[in-house]
């Protein structure tokens, strides 16, 4: 199911290229993530039946990862459109109810993402003076990811709603 965006596949404007450089940045990182995530496990396994000493830093580490790359990788998901979804009601549909299923759509995610980034700021800032167990870093870095995800299902889903709405006004969707 490898999907090629849409924006991808014709030259567009300044602000695509800047969005999907930021998707796709949001990928990478979350690939390193992930390669980290996977050399840290295979270190736990060693440590613990190997050496015979469990490296205790990797469970909450791996914790922190795996939000980080659920968050950026739902975000690139967002623009790239390549999340998981069930839309043959809506694309079966004529022009109008269709882009306003779209819009309706859209408003949601923006909704969700701005509620995301408001309540995963007041998590940083509540948690600031606490540390994470083992690895002795903020507990505003687990928040943190979610004040990040929710700014670019923000932007990512306004930028595409405004490219539906305004690229083929004819279409509607």
């Amino acid at each position: 199911m490898d999907k090629v965006p849409d924006s991808a596949s014709a030259p567009g404007s300044t602000s695509d290229r800047v969005l999907d450089g930021l998707a796709r940045l949001c990928l990478i990182v979350a690939g390193i993530l992930l390669v980290f995530l996977i050399f840290s496990f295979g270190w736990l396994v060693f440590g613990r039946y190997v050496l015979n000493d469990t490296p205790t830093w990797i469970e909450q580490s791996s914790l922190l990862i795996v939000v980080y790359i659920t968050c950026l990788g739902t975000a690139a998901g967002v623009r790239f459109n390549s999340h998981l979804s069930i839309d043959f009601l809506r694309e079966g549909a004529p022009r109008v109810p269709r882009a306003i299923m779209h819009a309706i759509a859209d408003g949601f995610v923006i909704l969700f993402g701005a509620f995301m980034a408001w309540q995963g700021g007041l998590m940083v800032m509540n948690n600031a003076g606490r540390p994470i167990p083992m690895i002795g870093l903020s507990e505003s870095w687990r928040a943190a990811p979610l004040v990040v995800c929710g700014v670019l299902l923000v932007i990512f889903t306004g930028a595409n709603l405004i490219k539906r709405w305004f690229s083929n006004p004819r279409a509607g969707s």
